[in-house]
C-alpha cells in the first residue's frame, strides 16, 4: 500500500506542479487587451492549484512519515541487505516517476513541435 501511495502522490505533485507552472506562465503573458474576466479566472485557478499543491505537499509529509514507520517494522523481518535494496528501491522509485514525467513531457513537446513544423510546411506543398 505505501509504495502505491507514493506513486500516487509523487504523480500528484508533478500534476499539479506543471498545471501551477502553466497558470503561472499564462499569467505572466497575458498582455494588457486581456479581460479583467480572464485574469480574474487565472488568478482563482493559480490559487486553487496553490492551495491543492500545499494539501499534496502535507500528504507527501504523512507519507515521509509512514515511509519511516514502514522501514522499522521491516528491519524486524529483514536482513540489513534486503532492507538496504528496500530502501535504494523507495528512493529510486520517487526518482524513476520523476524522469518519466520529464520525458513523456519532452515527447510531448517535441510531438507538438513536429506537428508545427509539418503544418508549416504544407502550404509549400501545395504550390
Amino acid at each position: 500500500m505505501f509504495i502505491g501511495d507514493l506513486d500516487k502522490v509523487v504523480n500528484l505533485l508533478l500534476s499539479l506542479s506543471g498545471r501551477l507552472a502553466r497558470v503561472e506562465n499564462a499569467l505572466n503573458n497575458l498582455d494588457d487587451n486581456a479581460s479583467p474576466g480572464d485574469r480574474q479566472s487565472l488568478l482563482e485557478k493559480q490559487r486553487v492549484l496553490v492551495q491543492q499543491h500545499e494539501d499534496a505537499k502535507e500528504l507527501k509529509e504523512n507519507l515521509d512519515r509512514r515511509e519511516r514507520i514502514v522501514f522499522d517494522i521491516l528491519a524486524n523481518y529483514l536482513s540489513e541487505e534486503s532492507l538496504a535494496d528496500y530502501e535504494h528501491f523507495v528512493k529510486m522509485k520517487s526518482a524513476l516517476i520523476i524522469e518519466q514525467r520529464e520525458l513523456e513531457d519532452k515527447i510531448h513537446l517535441g510531438e507538438e513541435q513536429l506537428k508545427c513544423l509539418f503544418d508549416s510546411l504544407q502550404p509549400e506543398r501545395g504550390k
